[in-house]
């Protein structure tokens, strides 16, 4: 029986439990009290405390969590004290879920996330995209260092007829060497030049029965998409590569420097396509909600684990680029929230909190609902189509 079901709570589990693992570390770093950790959401199916943590494994195995003290836990602080009149007050303020009774009894201020200075707040705040772009980096690095280069030989297997390359005499077996006088070892070469010359004339050089023989065609012109949704206009000849993969190891280094190039040009992706969002190039009927990552998680799977792993780093770098975005409740509207209160010296007002997660909180709603919708119509349609 396929385990690829599994394959969304990986994806998912992984990539936001390393992002809370981000929030956590930075916590203890700058001293916050953090009294619990969670693997997963919900209750506890087992748990073991270490210090004034309580490390957990919850029942829902997607993401995880952490809490950390805040001055508006003031009030739970002086209950698990013990205080006067804490008796009273329990039922009305106690919470045993969002201060966990396993550190000081009361919670001194200084660690309260509030009381850290600007910097280590935007620490552990950040910290979080921080992880996910680690995470990126070590799988993109990963992959490279295990593959190494791979590349197709430039060496034809078909061609569709009256087409640039069968009207010009390419055969099957013809092996390129040049292009308009420039070598060429690998089928991308060959690609990356043919697309960049539609209607223009091409000198076309290969290797036949041990002879070389030059071809002179003008490539179709083709409308086709990128990964962005740009529409570009491409030099097509209907020629299709025999499957003849080479692959060479490479250094560390290498594989270092090609998950670096990898990882920013995700991220490039990403911010392209929320460029084009804002300014209408891209509908919101285009993206992706959970159900999509769920089926695209069990397709990855089904197809090997380098492509699960590829799309595992493209989520990560996806989950980093979004929360740095200034929208209430992601980490980066509360980076904005919390520079605006160090500029004005002191806490914004209670209510305008309130407002500003409010909004925070509808936008990311709308937003989810919009990218479910597109799920659920997606999975209709594909149903209707068969």
């Amino acid at each position: 029986m396929s385990l690829s079901w599994l394959a969304p709570l990986l994806v998912l589990g992984l990539v936001i439990f390393v992002h809370e693992l981000g929030h956590f570390l930075a916590a203890k770093w700058a001293g916050v009290y953090a009294p619990r950790f969670s693997l997963g959401w919900g209750a506890p199916l087992v748990s073991v405390r270490r210090g004034e943590t309580e490390y957990a494994l919850s029942w829902l195995p997607i993401g995880g969590y952490v809490r950390m003290a805040s001055k508006e836990d003031e009030t739970a602080a002086v209950l698990e004290g013990g205080g006067e009149g804490a008796e009273a007050e329990r039922s009305r303020h106690w919470d045993e879920d969002s201060m966990i009774p396993h550190g000081p009894k009361p919670i001194p201020a200084d660690r309260w996330f509030e009381s850290k200075s600007l910097f280590q707040r935007v620490v552990i705040l950040t910290a979080g995209v921080f992880m996910n772009v680690v995470l990126a980096l070590g799988v993109t690095t990963g992959l490279a260092q295990y593959y190494g280069k791979s590349y197709l030989t430039p060496v034809v297997d078909s061609l569709v007829a009256d087409r640039p390359a069968a009207r010009a005499g390419m055969l099957a077996g013809d092996s390129v060497v040049s292009i308009d006088g420039r070598p060429v070892t690998r089928w991308d070469e060959v690609q990356d030049l043919v697309s960049s010359a539609p209607g223009r004339a091409l000198t076309i050089d290969v290797i036949r029965a041990g002879a070389r023989v030059a071809l002179t065609m003008v490539p179709d012109s083709a409308r086709t998409m990128t990964a962005t949704g740009d529409s570009v206009t491409v030099g097509q000849v209907g020629v299709y590569v025999r499957r003849h993969v080479i692959r060479q190891a490479i250094s560390f280094g290498e594989a270092a420097a090609t998950g670096w190039n990898a990882t920013w040009g995700m991220a490039g992706e990403v911010l392209t396509v929320l460029s084009r969002l804002v300014t209408g190039r891209v509908g919101v009927s285009q993206l992706g909600g959970p159900l999509e990552i769920a089926r695209s998680s069990v397709a990855a799977a089904q197809t090997g684990a380098a492509n699960l792993w590829g799309l595992i780093a493209f989520l990560s770098i996806n989950l980093a680029v979004l929360n740095l975005l200034p929208i209430p409740l992601l980490d980066g509207g509360q980076i904005l929230l919390q520079v605006v209160e160090s500029a004005y010296r002191r806490p914004l007002p209670v209510m305008v909190k309130e407002w500003y997660a409010r909004i925070g909180l509808v936008a990311i709603g709308a937003l989810f609902l919009t990218v479910t919708f597109n799920d659920l119509k997606r999975i209709v349609m594909g149903w209707l189509g068969d």
